[in-house]
């Protein structure tokens, strides 16, 4: 216990998931507006030989787009769960899990207000509400796999068997 408050066991929580913060900025520039990443797409498709109508290719960019946010925030709330959790053998405790979400949310937020300072971008609640759906499933999943855990745990020392 005492070594989640060494400084180096702090850095290896909470460098993961501020890294995947700055990864996230990234992704919010112009570099990445919808209209760079349909021409990669577009072309990752060709390349695999699909000719798809307008509407097609429009359609799976948006769902592409869409999911992009949903698994990158899933994966930012991960990190942060694992960062307030530290060192704990404890599984779950809800207190993490909405310290996570807070962030996650916050930063959703933040992301979207970033964007609208940029010229190919825009903000949208919309999809600051994905990415924290994104989140939410994330640490619903924790929750779920420590439950499972522990009625295996249970089992296994139950007198009964």
């Amino acid at each position: 216990m005492r070594d989640r408050c060494r400084p180096a066991s702090v850095l290896g929580y909470w460098v993961p998931p501020v890294l995947w913060m700055a990864f996230i900025f990234w992704l919010s520039t112009d570099q990445f507006s919808g209209a760079n990443t349909g021409s990669v797409l577009e072309s990752i498709l060709q390349a695999l030989g699909l000719s798809l109508s307008t509407e097609s290719l429009n359609l799976i960019h948006f769902l592409v787009r869409k999911l992009a946010h949903l698994s990158g925030y899933a994966i930012l709330a991960l990190l942060l769960y694992r960062a307030f959790r530290g060192g704990s053998e404890t599984r779950w405790y809800s207190r993490w899990a909405m310290a996570a979400f807070a962030v996650a949310a916050i930063y959703a937020l933040l992301d979207e207000y970033h964007q609208s300072w940029t010229a190919q971008r825009t903000a949208s609640v919309r999809d600051s509400l994905i990415d924290m759906v994104g989140s939410l499933i994330a640490l619903c999943s924790i929750r779920i796999s420590s439950s499972n855990q522990q009625s295996v745990r249970d089992e296994e020392t139950s007198p009964e068997r």
